[in-house]
């Protein structure tokens, strides 16, 4: 038994039956609208409308992405929704939007509580109406009451943006608390700034020189081109030499490329292909003559960019195609005036792109009470602590035999 399982079962002792282990309807219901309904029932122009909108981008939560991923990603499947509209009763424009599952499904902690749906990229931001943000953060919380849940948890948003602040300040406004879980930062670009100065400040001169060398030494092997793919036709072939230069990697060897699953392999060609039809992903790459050696999926919502994965070809390493192809894409990405920002996506202190991309975004997970007052939140709340200090250790422990392996 683990240190999470534990805890969960003393707090589930603590808490009653009726409370700990199914959400239910509240006592008072605040509107005709229902709480929670299949994420495939969000009606797609509605949602397509509402991204155009939205107060803060997310290109992970896009129809076209998130449906793909509902739809094969093991362990992603079968989410739920909260939809918020400007006329409940009567489901008029689309204002916000939160995939959910239950806290249960999300981190086997029976508790009523709803957790953000994963949409596979690391940030789930909900899209809120720019124009309605604090109507839709409303309807968002009385949409999580209604389906019987005490808490709601936002996991990786953005805790600086726009749409967290709607929805903690309608909860404080409540006499509510909003509880920080976890916090940390990860790389982002200012693509508004020039590229090469850009470069040059965060690498310095050496540094550069010596990836200039290493671009040489991979020039040998043909001439180093960059090209981007953007037609559907384009991006579908430029996918699956993605897919092979992932697969042929360390994520191969630990079998987590996305090629090694079905699911996933569908999910991906599905959503790539989707958001290449609006404009909304381009696959990047690295050549020397006709070899591919890097390559990466971007995707674009608003005026911001998503890298969301990188494959390399390792029998190149020597030369740091990966490296290569992120100082090209930063290049491309400050000279397209539509794009003024990038989030990586990325782990924190990456240590590929956070020497690269020096901004930072703040991402973290935040606990939304929903009634005042209530015993079961602070249930919830100890279960997911204590969940996230099971997941320090064990994270410490493969960091540590890691080391022990190189050492050996």
């Amino acid at each position: 038994m683990d240190v999470v399982e534990t805890a969960d079962r003393a707090l589930v002792a603590r808490a009653s039956a009726n409370d700990a282990t199914v959400l239910r309807a509240p006592t008072r219901p605040s509107s005709s609208a229902p709480g929670l309904i299949p994420v495939t029932a969000v009606p797609a122009e509605a949602w397509r409308a509402l991204s155009v909108r939205a107060i803060e981008p997310n290109g992970y939560y896009l129809p076209e992405w998130a449906l793909a991923v509902n739809a094969t990603a093991p362990g992603r499947t079968g989410a739920s929704a909260l939809c918020a509209w400007s006329d409940p009763s009567r489901a008029s424009r689309l204002i916000g939007l939160l995939p959910v599952v239950s806290l249960r499904r999300a981190y086997k902690i029976p508790l009523p509580a709803l957790v953000s749906g994963h949409p596979y990229g690391t940030l789930c931001t909900p899209p809120i109406d720019r124009d309605a943000a604090e109507e839709a953060a409303i309807g968002l919380i009385e949409g999580a009451r209604r389906a019987g849940a005490r808490a709601l948890i936002l996991r990786e948003v953005a805790l600086d943006g726009a749409a967290v602040q709607a929805m903690t300040d309608v909860q404080r406004r409540e006499g509510l608390r909003p509880r920080l879980l976890q916090s940390h930062q990860r790389a982002c670009l200012d693509a508004t700034r020039d590229a090469d100065e850009l470069l040059q400040e965060a690498l310095g001169a050496k540094k550069l020189k010596e990836l200039r060398r290493q671009r040489n030494r991979l020039a040998e092997h043909g001439a180093v081109s960059f090209e981007v793919a953007r037609s559907r036709r384009e991006v579908a072939v430029a996918l699956e030499a993605f897919l092979a230069l992932e697969a042929s990697g360390w994520k191969g060897q630990r079998g987590t490329a996305l090629m090694q699953n079905d699911g996933d392999l569908a999910f991906i060609r599905r959503a790539a292909l989707a958001l290449a039809d609006t404009g909304q992903c381009e696959i990047v790459a690295l050549r020397a003559g006709d070899t591919p050696v890097a390559s990466g999926i971007v995707l674009r919502h608003q005026s911001r960019a998503f890298f969301f994965k990188l494959g390399v070809d390792e029998r190149f390493a020597k030369s740091s195609p990966g490296v290569q192809l992120t100082l090209d894409l930063t290049r491309h990405l400050c000279s397209d005036s539509t794009i003024a920002s990038a989030d990586s996506t990325a782990s924190p202190d990456h240590p590929m792109i956070n020497p690269i991309w020096r901004g930072r975004f703040t991402i973290g997970d935040v606990l939304l009470p929903l009634r005042r007052h209530d015993p079961v939140v602070p249930l919830i709340h100890a279960a997911l602590v204590a969940r996230l200090a099971a997941l320090d250790l064990a994270r410490r422990g493969v960091r540590a035999m890691r080391a022990l392996r190189k050492r050996a």
